[in-house]
């Protein structure tokens, strides 16, 4: 066994049953309060049941199913100027927002003239004078002049009607699929088919409209561009044909022949500016020889053979200077000449380039710019062409679109109200009181602050609990004797039975002999235990006596018909002898020892050492001395007292003792170093007792297989 002091296994076990969650104690809060689950239930259920069968419109649902046609069949081999749809999920998600589009609905609502239906305007239903929108009509007919307000009531009234149709509307895509599901509920079979087939008729309708509304405006756009492109065309061919007239213009190959007469001369001014500045420097060669005036250098620079022969005749003395001077300068003369008529071929040949170039960039300048206007003609007439092809495809295509989707089924009218589903709505309002009932009994055990059983007094407070006294079916403290005696048998006397039994086990070495009863707070049946405990220890032949220990309030004379008013006091005081006090019930087989009012402190009279020697006297003489004592947090008698005796029985009363002022109590004996014996569960309601799940201990059970044990 767990030699621990029981405080420290208390902690312990409360340490251990933090971390874990107590199914078994969480079903036994449950079924305690079944009462008050069952009638939750039965409650819910039939909230649930009347709003079933009596307040809940019938609803009906009806499905019209779209399908969406991604491939197209293509009655001529021309790109259409619309293309079908594609069959991906961001073109589904948008054709079904499409069918929920307001614009589809405000169709809906003309087409089948909602708005003076009730169930969709709730303007036509005739509202609570008090309601809020009542007030909001009043302001806004304060606000508003009667033509606005008008005007707004109307538009408001349709907004109103669409967003009740689109309540009403669900469209959903299967899923892998290209089928749309058109739901409507309403309150009318009819009505939920014929808006749901007409909603898909619309919608395709609206597909055929958008189609047709873009071919026309192509149509249209496609002929305005056709005649302006036409004129520009007419344009551009006019300037090309006014151009070509004005001005003299060759061919690309005439031009050609030009750039190669160009280079032949500038090939022939190259050769002529070389000649010439050959000429030159023969030139001035001569005319340098000659200012010399030497006729061997004259000779060398003319370079002639006739020259250098008359060189030789002049030195032989043959032929005078001056037939070699003339003929030098005939030289000089001639080879000027020669430069002179050099460097004019120069000049002509370079203008004739010039002149030859000017001529080739004007005739390239013309034909460029000829290009450029044909080129921009023939870009006009493909432009043209391209425009005017499609405006005959375009017309083609008129009259032969086709809608991108179908209707795959039609909306039958229902033969039975989809909601309200009454089996399923009394079961979820049966779940829900279930919950509701549970969480309700969880709720109020959290926060129950007293003890409904000994295991959660034991648990609780760490102390072992020896038993349990239920309610004596009594009226006053006088018939509670009568009872105990003409029922021996009784669920009382077997719980007290019980309750000697764990005490008299509780030190098998050393019986108690002087046992102390006591409580936290009055009225919580210390008293009637003490009197049952003492009565059950004599009925075993045991001599017993009874003291009445809480002498201030002296509830003694309440259960017998006692005259003599000494008592405890006086016998302790040395007034009067215990034989001549002490009064002994025949019926019950005790002695008895009344309480009187002390003249000093009834705490300091028990703290006395007469007191001390009175109690070991008591011990000699009696089998069993039982003091029923005062209320622990009430006075502190019982602490005083506990110091004398040899056990100490805390009666804590059923449903009723706060839970931290047992603690509190309990604490109070160990703050003096008194360990309690054991704790009693006093007053409990054996029904009661039943119906929280709790049956406590000492033969407290009731019904079923135990009530043959008792005599009620």
């Amino acid at each position: 066994p767990d030699r621990r002091p029981e405080r420290v296994q208390l902690a312990t076990r409360i340490m251990d049953a933090s971390d874990e969650i107590d199914l078994i104690g969480l079903m036994r809060t449950l079924w305690r309060g079944k009462l008050w689950i069952a009638l939750a239930i039965v409650a819910a259920t039939f909230i649930g049941g009347y709003y079933a069968y009596r307040v809940a419109v019938p609803m009906y649902s009806s499905n019209a199913t779209v399908v969406l046609q991604n491939r197209q069949e293509s009655i001529v081999e021309l790109e259409g100027v619309l293309s079908g749809l594609s069959g991906d999920q961001t073109t589904l998600n948008t054709e079904t927002e499409v069918l929920r589009s307001r614009k589809l609905i405000k169709k809906l609502v003309h087409e089948l003239e909602l708005i003076k239906d009730p169930e969709f305007n709730k303007t036509l239903v005739e509202p609570n004078r008090y309601s809020l929108g009542s007030l909001k009509r009043l302001i806004a007919g304060l606000v508003l002049p009667s033509d606005e307000q008008t005007a707004a009531s109307d538009d408001a009234i349709l907004q109103a009607t669409v967003d009740q149709v689109l309540k009403a509307l669900s469209v959903s895509n299967i899923p892998k699929s290209y089928v749309f599901e058109i739901t409507v509920l309403t309150s009318s079979a009819e009505k939920s088919a014929l808006l749901a087939n007409k909603l898909a008729e619309l919608y395709i309708l609206d597909q055929l409209e958008v189609k047709f509304s873009a071919t026309e405006q192509a149509t249209n756009w496609l002929t305005d561009r056709v005649a302006d492109l036409k004129i520009d065309l007419e344009v551009a061919e006019a300037k090309v044909s006014a151009f070509d007239t004005r001005i003299e213009l060759m061919s690309p190959e005439a031009l050609e022949a030009l750039n190669r007469q160009l280079k032949n001369q500038r090939d022939r001014v190259a050769e002529a500016i070389a000649d010439a500045d050959r000429f030159s420097a023969r030139v001035t060669n001569l005319e340098k020889a000659e200012r010399s005036g030497v006729l061997e250098n004259m000779a060398v620079a003319a370079s002639d053979g006739n020259l250098t022969r008359l060189l030789e005749l002049v030195n032989q003395g043959r032929v005078a200077s001056e037939v070699f001077i003339e003929r030098y300068e005939q030289i000089l003369r001639r080879t000027v000449l020669e430069r002179d008529r050099a460097q004019n071929q120069v000049t002509a040949l370079t203008m004739s380039v010039a002149e030859l170039e000017q001529k080739i960039e004007a005739q390239s300048s013309d034909l460029v710019e000829l290009q450029q206007l044909e080129r921009e003609a023939e870009a006009s007439r493909l432009i043209y062409e391209y425009f005017l092809n499609r405006l005959k495809e375009t017309a083609v295509q008129q009259g032969i679109q086709q809608a991108d989707s179908r209707v795959l089924s039609q909306a039958v009218v229902p033969t039975e109200p989809t909601s309200p589903r009454k089996s399923l709505i009394l079961a979820l309002s049966a779940l829900l009181g279930l919950m509701a009932g549970s969480g309700f009994v969880y709720m109020r055990s959290m926060f129950h602050n007293s003890f409904l059983s000994a295991e959660d007094l034991e648990a609780e407070t760490g102390y072992t609990v020896m038993g349990s006294i239920p309610i004596i079916p009594a009226k006053s403290r006088k018939e509670l004797l009568d009872y105990v005696l003409k029922k021996p048998n009784s669920r009382a006397a077997e719980s007290t039975r019980n309750l000697r039994t764990s005490l008299m086990l509780s030190n098998i070495d050393s019986p108690p002999r002087i046992v102390m009863s006591t409580s936290t707070l009055p009225s919580e049946g210390k008293t009637t235990q003490s009197l049952l405990l003492a009565v059950n220890m004599a009925a075993l032949g045991r001599k017993v006596l009874l003291i009445e220990g809480d002498i201030r309030r002296r509830v003694f004379a309440e259960y017998f018909d006692i005259k003599e008013k000494k008592g405890l006091v006086s016998v302790l005081s040395g007034e009067a002898r215990l034989e001549d006090v002490v009064q002994h019930d025949e019926s019950l087989g005790i002695d008895i020892l009344i309480g009187e009012q002390p003249k000093i402190n009834a705490a300091d009279l028990f703290a006395s050492a007469k007191f001390s020697s009175f109690l070991r006297a008591m011990r000699d003489t009696y089998d069993l001395v039982v003091i029923d004592t005062p209320p622990v947090l009430v006075v502190p008698d019982a602490r005083v007292i506990g110091q004398h005796v040899d056990a100490i029985l805390y009666t804590v009363k059923w449903n009723a003792t706060p839970k931290p002022m047992v603690r509190a109590g309990l604490q109070m004996f160990e703050s003096v170093d008194l360990q309690v014996t054991g704790l009693v569960l006093s007053q409990h309601n054996p029904k009661g007792a039943t119906r929280h799940g709790s049956g406590g201990y000492g033969g407290s059970y009731s019904g079923g297989a135990y009530s043959g044990y008792y005599d009620n």
